[in-house]
C-alpha cells in the first residue's frame, strides 16, 4: 500500500486539534501520499500555514478568492487531483457547513466540486458532539457517503471527559491507505460480539466483569471500513456502536449464545471478542435478596461455551476466531482453548499487564493458528483492529 501514491487534500478547520495535523502529514508522506493543505481562516489560529507548507512540500491553500492560486491549482483543479478530501479536525462548524451544503471559503467549496472520497476526522467539545444537531449532521453526511473516521474518547483540552479527541495521526494514516472496501470483504458477512455479559442475582444486583467493549468495538468499525456487512452482538457497554453495524444488545450470556448461533450460520467470519461470564446463577431470586447474616452462599451452574458451540456447526460454518483475556500462563491457555474449542484462530491477550486490556485504548496480541503464530506489540486497539483482519484475510484469500 505504501508503494501506490496517493493525493490527498487535507482540509483543517478550526480547533485546538489542528496542532496534530504537522504529524498527520508528515507521517502519510512517509506512506508515499502527496499531501496539499487547506486552511480555513479559523484553522490559521492554531497552526501556520507556514508549518503546514514546510512539512508538507506544497504551497498551502487558504483563499478561495487567491487569482495566483486560481491560474496554477484553483478550487476546480485541486478538487479534480485529490483521491480523498480529509477534513481534521472537523470542527461542529464546518460539519454543519456540509451537512447544508454552505460553499463559503475554500475548503467548503472543494468538498461540494470533488468527486473524491470525502472523511472527516471530528474534533469538539464533548458536549458539542453530543448535541442532537451536530448528531443529525453526522448522519446526513454518512447517508451521503462521507466517511465519519472517530472521533476517540478521552480527556479534552477543555478539561471534559468524552467523545469529541480527533483521532491521532497514525490512527487517520491506517485509515487513509487502507484497501478500498470494494475489493477487500464486500460481500463478506463478519459477526462479532463484544462487551460483558451480566449475569441476575435479583432484579437489582447482577455478576459482571471489567470488560468495556473497544477491542469488540473497534474490530467491527474496521471490518465495516473494509466493506463488511457487520453483526455486532454487543453487551452492556457505554460506547457508541460504529455506524452501519447491525447492533444486537444482549445481557446474559443465554441471549448472547442464542443470538450468536443464529446469525454464526449466515455468517463467512465470526469473531467472539465478549468477556462472557463462565457461570451464572442457577436461580435468579424474584425479589431483591436482603441482608442476613455475614455470609451468603450462590449455587452456580456453568453458562455455555458460545466459540466453541460456533466452531462445532457443521452446516454453513464461519472462519471462528476466539478471543483469551489471561491473568498467567497466556500462550499455553490460549494455544489450549484454541485446540479444544477447534478455532481457526485465537488472539491472547494479558489482562493483568497495566494500562492494556479491560477498559484501556490500548492492548497487544498475540495471535495462534494451529501451525504459527504472531506477536502484535502494544497498539490503540482501532490499529490492532485492522491488523486482526488483515491476518484473517491473508488467510482467507479474500
Amino acid at each position: 500500500m505504501s508503494q501506490q501514491r496517493k493525493n490527498i487534500v487535507l482540509g483543517i478547520s478550526g480547533g485546538i486539534a489542528a496542532y496534530k495535523c504537522a504529524e498527520l502529514v508528515r507521517r502519510l508522506k512517509e506512506q508515499n501520499c502527496v499531501v496539499k493543505v487547506v486552511m480555513t481562516d479559523s484553522a490559521k489560529h492554531f497552526i501556520t500555514p507556514l508549518t503546514m507548507q514546510a512539512v508538507s512540500g506544497e504551497p498551502v491553500a487558504d483563499s478561495l478568492l487567491d487569482p495566483n492560486a486560481e491560474a496554477a491549482m484553483g478550487h476546480i483543479e485541486l478538487a479534480k487531483w485529490a483521491d480523498l478530501i480529509l477534513v481534521a479536525p472537523a470542527s461542529c462548524n464546518i460539519i454543519a457547513k456540509m451537512a447544508h451544503g454552505l460553499a463559503d471559503d475554500l475548503l467548503t467549496t472543494l468538498l461540494l466540486a470533488t468527486p473524491a472520497q470525502v472523511a472527516i476526522a471530528p474534533a469538539m467539545n464533548q458536549q458539542m458532539y453530543a448535541h442532537a444537531a451536530t448528531q443529525a449532521n453526522i448522519q446526513t453526511l454518512t447517508s451521503r457517503g462521507v466517511k465519519i473516521w472517530g472521533p476517540g474518547k478521552g480527556e479534552q483540552a477543555c478539561g471534559d471527559v468524552g467523545s469529541g479527541r480527533m483521532l491521532e495521526p497514525h490512527e487517520l494514516v491506517d485509515l487513509c491507505i487502507a484497501p478500498e472496501p470494494a475489493t477487500v470483504l464486500a460481500d463478506v458477512t463478519v459477526t462479532i460480539t463484544a462487551g460483558p455479559t451480566r449475569e441476575a442475582l435479583d432484579p437489582v444486583r447482577f455478576i459482571s466483569n471489567h470488560s468495556s467493549g473497544k477491542m469488540g468495538y473497534a474490530l467491527a468499525q474496521a471490518a465495516l471500513f473494509l466493506g463488511a456487512k457487520v453483526n455486532l452482538i454487543s453487551g452492556p457497554v457505554a460506547i457508541a456502536p460504529p455506524s452501519g453495524a447491525e447492533v444486537f444488545a444482549v445481557e446474559s450470556a443465554i441471549q448472547m449464545r442464542d443470538t450468536a448461533l443464529k446469525l454464526a450460520s449466515e455468517s463467512d467470519i465470526f469473531i467472539g471478542c465478549a468477556a462472557v461470564a463462565d457461570y451464572r446463577v442457577a436461580q435468579v431470586a424474584e425479589q431483591k435478596i436482603k441482608k442476613q447474616g455475614d455470609e451468603m452462599n450462590i449455587t452456580m451452574v456453568k453458562n455455555p461455551d458460545i466459540i466453541a458451540e460456533v466452531a462445532a456447526l457443521t452446516k454453513h460454518r464461519p472462519y471462528t476466531v476466539g478471543f483469551a483475556a489471561e491473568t498467567q500462563n497466556v500462550d499455553q491457555y490460549a494455544q489450549g482453548k484454541l485446540k479444544n474449542k477447534n478455532l481457526d484462530m485465537i488472539c491472547a491477550n494479558d489482562v493483568s499487564r497495566q494500562g492494556l486490556g479491560f477498559n484501556a485504548d490500548n492492548n497487544a496480541l498475540t495471535l495462534f493458528w494451529p501451525d504459527e503464530s504472531l506477536e502484535l506489540p502494544v497498539a490503540d486497539k482501532q490499529a490492532l483492529a485492522m491488523s486482526v483482519l488483515m491476518e484473517i484475510i491473508k488467510r482467507l484469500d479474500y
